[in-house]
This record gives C-alpha cells, structure tokens and sequence, in this order.
C-alpha cells in the first residue's frame, strides 16, 4: 500500500481530498455523472473493481449512481453520523477509499439501493479494453 505523501503525489488534490481526507465533488461536476458507456469503474487508489457501467443509472441527484457494486467484498459500510446526519458511507475494502455512501432509495426492481460515489474516487476502463487488462474476468458481464 503507498503511504500518503506518494498517493498526494499521485493523485490530483481533489482525488486525493476525497478518498483520503472525506471529501464530497460538488454534485454535477463528476465526468461520469453523465456518462454513459460500458465498462468498469474501478477504484483510482488501488485499481480495485468497484461496480460496472450495466448497475450504472441516472438517479438525478448529480454524482454517479449504481444499483449494487461487481462484487460486494469490494466494498464495505460505516455509519456516517457528520453533517448532522445518519447515513451509510461506502469505502472500498482494500485501499480503503471514501467512496461515498448508499441509499435506500434506488430503483424497486433492483433492490431499492442507490450508490452515490464521487466521480474522483473511480478510474473507468472501457468494455474493449478489458479483455487485453487485468480486469479481463469482467468482460463477461457483457455478454
């Protein structure tokens, strides 16, 4: 694992203020709020898969969505109580990145869980570049 002076050399400041100190990307301003290909999003830490662009959809509340992670030891839950408020944060299990936090108010049919994950927190890798990466057991997703 990097130490922190190496990761705040790696990543950009608001990468690095986000999975490391917390942080929150305004709502809107995420490339991947909008985004729509398919593929993974892994975690920009570690590289760590975290959920794909089939569990992705547009929840309106202006930060990436998705229905459930590829696979759910990627990921763990903490109780946030911060802001005032108690909520589910979600890190991802290895580099132990702020991910976000999960909701309980996603689409019915695919289990009434919402995502919501910074868009700094993720790296996307394209469907066609997965069958030549380390993340080739993913392309089955994909029928």
């Amino acid at each position: 694992m990097e130490n922190k002076e190496d990761l705040r050399n790696r990543l950009t400041p608001e990468q690095y203020r986000i999975t490391q100190e917390n942080g929150t990307e305004r709502p809107f301003s995420s490339e991947y709020d909008s985004f729509d290909e398919d593929g993974i999003y892994v975690d920009i830490v570690d590289g760590t898969p975290l959920f794909s662009s089939l569990d992705k959809y547009d929840a309106g509340c202006g930060w990436p969505s998705f229905t459930r992670p590829i696979e759910e030891a990627m990921v763990y839950e903490n109780t946030d109580e911060s802001h005032g408020m108690v909520r589910t944060e979600v890190r991802s299990e290895q580099a132990d990145s702020h991910l976000w936090h999960v909701f309980t108010d996603g689409p019915r049919d695919k289990g009434w869980l919402r995502y919501c994950i910074n868009g700094a927190a993720l790296r996307f890798i394209p469907r066609d570049e997965l069958e030549w990466s380390e993340y080739e057991k993913y392309i089955s997703l994909f029928g």
